[in-house]
């Protein structure tokens, strides 16, 4: 570990061992497995390959390097593992309510990224054949894992499109070579990367609410609001009676109990849609299934009580606006949602 030193500059990360790396690597510049100096990560796209080849006057010298948005890192050891996390993020929080917040991103989530990446330095002289195992389980633990967070369509299809990885380790004596027996289990090097990303996600303040899930599901607050007016028998249709209902919606996705009702609907129909449950059969979601009017009977009623719940089932029955274009589960929670809501604001 001494051995490894570090430079930061305004336009880099640089990587160094006197001794050399053997390197294993996806980055801009590589050749799958190396013997180098230095891993240069570098932000200055208009000259990179010069900057790769000449910073820390590296021109005379072996070295891999990745280009990159941003430099922002933080290191973690492990034992004899050490991981240096490489983060760019173009998604921030902002207040949609008192109560409530959304992901966004100014570059808008086209062209919006979040990658995590990774440099692994294992204090240890490994063979090729044990440095490429390293290297296969970190690219397969890092996908398990992201995938398992279950986050927002929107934010998985811009999460780790461009995300690098690096691992390396000591350079065996060429006159004898040793190699040092591990057991890749045994380094832990999985639960390191898993640690990693969670800390990635707290360090960049990143963290995802129900709205963020409306929006994976196409549903905007002014859809909700435009469907509660179309069943409206005797009230005008104003400004501020949308406003009234605007209002009831925010109030109401802020109340745990909603919330949990919602997100159960939600992650249901991802689950009943991805085949992961192996007892449901798509046809008998429509044709025995009954538990997703109950959830949206139980948000009525938890929004505006009894009457909600008889209002409910007219949204039910007639699924006006955006209701039919929903999935079959997701389509009778919104119509108790909206009930609920509008009943709340003909009320007061």
């Amino acid at each position: 570990m001494k051995r490894v030193n570090i430079m930061e500059k305004d336009y880099g990360v640089f990587i160094n061992n006197p001794n050399k790396f053997m390197a294993i690597s996806d980055f801009t510049v590589s050749h799958g497995i190396d013997i180098v100096n230095n891993v240069n990560i570098i932000t200055a796209k208009d000259d990179f390959e010069n900057l790769a080849r000449e910073s820390n006057n590296q021109d005379e010298r072996l070295y891999i390097a990745q280009e990159v948005d941003s430099i922002n890192f933080f290191k973690e050891s492990f034992g004899d593992v050490t991981l240096y996390t490489f983060v760019t993020n173009d998604v921030v929080i902002e207040d949609f309510t008192d109560k409530l917040k959304v992901a966004n991103s100014p570059k808008g989530f086209g062209d919006a990224k979040i990658d995590i990446s990774h440099v692994i330095y294992v204090d240890k002289v490994l063979s090729k054949k044990d440095l490429l195992k390293i290297y296969k389980k970190v690219s397969k633990v890092k996908a398990k894992y992201l995938a398992g967070l279950k986050l927002p369509l929107h934010i998985s299809n811009i999460l780790n499109t461009n995300d690098f990885l690096a691992v390396l380790c000591e350079v065996p004596d060429e006159k004898e070579p040793k190699f040092d027996k591990i057991d890749v289990h045994e380094l832990n090097i999985g639960d390191a990367v898993e640690t990693s990303i969670d800390e990635s996600f707290r360090r960049i303040g990143l963290t995802f609410g129900v709205l963020d899930y409306l929006v994976s599901e196409g549903i905007l607050i002014g859809d909700l609001i435009d469907t509660g007016m179309e069943l409206l028998d005797e009230s005008e249709v104003t400004d501020e009676l949308r406003q009234k209902m605007e209002d009831q919606i925010l109030k109401s996705l802020a109340d745990i109990n909603v919330i949990t009702l919602l997100m159960a609907a939600i992650r249901t129909e991802q689950d009943f849609n991805d085949n992961r449950i192996r007892e449901i059969d798509e046809n008998d979601c429509c044709s025995k299934m009954h538990s997703d009017e109950i959830l949206g009977w139980a948000i009525s009623n938890q929004i505006a009580g009894t009457n909600a719940a008889f209002n409910y089932k007219r949204y039910d029955a007639v699924k006006p606006g955006i209701l039919p274009y929903l999935p079959s589960i997701l389509d009778d929670v919104f119509a108790g949602l909206i009930a609920g809501c509008m009943t709340k604001v003909l009320e007061k």
